[in-house]
């Protein structure tokens, strides 16, 4: 079974930086893309941030600039940090493990980020 755990949420202050970590266990970390997520209350969830096992990325042109996401294949690691936080960016982050082959998604319970002054 395919397992994810994020950490590293909490409160910033606005312009604040925050760095998201989520560990993999259950399989091979090197089979999933693997990606970011974050939703608001009563709003779609969005992507944030993605990235495969060959270290290409992927950010919407909202984020291009302000989230950086890399992977550590050894430590089944991916890691995502933000700069410049805003109000808007307050919302619960989560991990996302996609399987091409089997074409399923594995989630992981989330992390909250709250920007506040």
């Amino acid at each position: 079974q395919v397992q994810l755990v994020e950490s590293g949420g909490g409160f910033v202050q606005p312009g604040g930086s925050l760095t998201l970590s989520c560990v993999l266990s259950g399989s091979s970390f090197s089979l999933y893309v693997m990606g970011w997520y974050r939703q608001e209350p009563g709003k779609q969830r969005e992507l944030v941030a993605r990235i495969i096992s060959g270290g290409v990325t992927d950010y919407p042109d909202s984020m291009k600039g302000r989230v950086t996401i890399s992977r550590d294949d050894a430590k089944s690691t991916v890691y995502l940090r933000m700069d410049s936080l805003k109000y808007e960016d307050t919302a619960v982050y989560y991990c996302n493990a996609y399987h091409s082959s089997y074409r399923r998604d594995y989630w992981g319970q989330g992390t909250q980020v709250t920007v506040s002054s």
